[in-house]
């Protein structure tokens, strides 16, 4: 590992050579020196470890080159030859017309008549409160007896919120991720309509069990597809660690918090357990106790080879990176799969590669009288798992359905991460259920081209978009 110019492992080997030749130093001040070296070793590891060789967030990278890892283009910035750009067009049906006169004082004397008009359209918006008051007719009879009008089903109480400020509200929370303070001054501010805490609370609660049958859906269409994306990622739950799992694929969605990471927590979601399909996911290990086809995600795969490359040095971990970037070119430019023959041929080149890293990567040598397992190096654990999960590391090459890297899936859960820190950590477990079944339906509905707004609408209303109302009549 490089810190600017100085090699560390090479500056602290010729120290500990140094140190086992001088006979004078006691044992004691050997053992604390080989420690100091220790530390500065794990130290410099830190300060070497980016997002780009680890999995770490680009977020917490210093000074870092934003799109370093983009391919290079000659073009120009802006829209390309040939790109479909998007404009304002003029609409039919104007909300509101505003006609406007030639003062025909300015004009030269003589005689006109109008024979047209000149148009052009200022779009625009108004925020504004609605209140609508339903009458109920009360007839009374001869005897006195009064008859009232029945109330539409969904006007319950002398004075509510509707659908609109509703759906807005969850709109902005669970979809926005404005915290409750920020969604209260913007409807105190612009529309004039004050919300309290509990009723934000509230209309989250209502969506969250109106979504009841959505939520046994998207299991249950999860475990019945051939490919899943599976991931988990911390989250705060009144200052305590919980995992937010995700399991999807490119129509569904589904997430879940739970206080563990590993198969407890997969087994409670009850997804996994009844899937046979193949699951794309980072190498979590609880992920291999179920029954089902496993897809290791090759992004992971790479930064780590990019870490063994710039910090131990390893050379095989340069050719191995090349080549999976060269495979999946090789897979995409074929259309998504490649012919045995050509799979064959890679398959070769990646063993060749790990089995020259062997010499120099090798196990490491138990010392005499050492007891337990051995250490071992990031590389050296990296090498490994290459040649051990083989199949799924190069499963992308000869199956259409499987993806290079487990992004999908990652994306899924990478706005977890943004309403951590624009709204903190959830208040209660509840909070958090909450918003992962929202979250769910909301991301379900965009990946099947229904925008949050009329989603959230059509929950209000009672109703589901048609792509599930279709698949719950089936």
């Amino acid at each position: 590992m490089d810190i600017k110019t100085i090699n560390i492992n090479s500056v602290i080997e010729e120290a500990e050579s140094l140190l086992a030749k001088d006979k004078k130093i006691s044992p004691a001040i050997k053992a604390v020196i080989k420690m100091q070296s220790l530390v500065i070793r794990l130290l410099a590891n830190k300060l070497n470890i980016t997002s780009k060789n680890s999995s770490k967030p680009p977020s917490e990278d210093k000074n870092r080159k934003r799109g370093s890892t983009r391919k290079k283009s000659n073009n120009k910035p802006g829209g390309q030859r040939g790109h479909i750009g998007t404009r304002l067009k003029k609409v039919s049906d104007p909300d509101k017309t505003k006609d406007i006169r030639i003062d025909r004082r300015t004009l030269p004397r003589g005689y006109y008549k109008e024979v047209g008009y000149e148009a052009r359209q200022v779009f625009d918006f108004n925020i504004t409160r609605m209140v609508t008051e339903y009458r109920a007719e009360i007839l009374e009879d001869q005897k006195g007896n009064r008859f009232v009008a029945e109330f539409p089903e969904h006007v319950t109480a002398e004075v509510q919120y509707g659908i609109g400020v509703k759906s807005t509200a969850v709109y902005y929370s669970q979809f926005q991720l404005l915290p409750y303070q920020r969604i209260q001054d913007q409807f105190a501010d612009q529309i004039k309509l004050p919300l309290s805490t509990g009723s934000l609370f509230n209309f989250n609660k209502e969506a969250y069990k109106l979504l009841e049958r959505f939520d046994g859906l998207v299991k249950q269409k999860l475990a019945m597809d051939k490919l899943l994306h599976a991931d988990e990622t911390g989250i705060n739950v009144n200052k305590k660690k919980f995992w937010l799992h995700c399991a999807s694929n490119e129509n569904w969605t589904y997430f879940y918090p739970h206080e563990k990471r590993g198969t407890e927590a997969i087994d409670e979601i009850g997804i996994l357990p009844k899937f046979n399909g193949i699951i794309c996911h980072d190498h979590w290990k609880p992920y291999y106790k179920y029954k089902c086809i496993h897809a290791l995600c090759n992004a992971h795969h790479l930064r780590e080879l990019i870490r063994a490359e710039e910090q131990d040095n390893q050379e095989w971990a340069k050719a191995m990176r090349q080549l999976l970037l060269g495979i999946n070119t090789e897979v995409e430019n074929a259309g998504g799969i490649l012919s045995k023959e050509r799979a064959d041929y890679f398959r070769k080149r990646y063993r060749r590669i790990l089995k020259k890293a062997q010499a120099e990567c090798p196990e490491p040598n138990r010392k005499k009288g050492q007891k337990g397992r051995l250490k071992k190096s990031k590389s050296r654990n990296l090498l490994e798992r290459l040649q051990e999960f083989e199949e799924d590391t190069l499963r992308f090459m000869e199956n259409k359905i499987v993806p290079f890297t487990n992004n999908p899936g990652e994306n899924d859960l990478r706005m977890t991460k943004v309403q951590q820190k624009i709204s903190g950590c959830f208040r209660s477990i509840d909070g958090a259920y909450i918003f992962c079944r929202i979250r769910s339906y909301l991301s379900t509905c965009r990946k099947n081209n229904v925008s949050s707004t009329d989603a959230l609408r059509l929950l209000f209303e009672g109703k589901m978009p048609e792509f599930i109302n279709n698949i719950m009549r089936n």
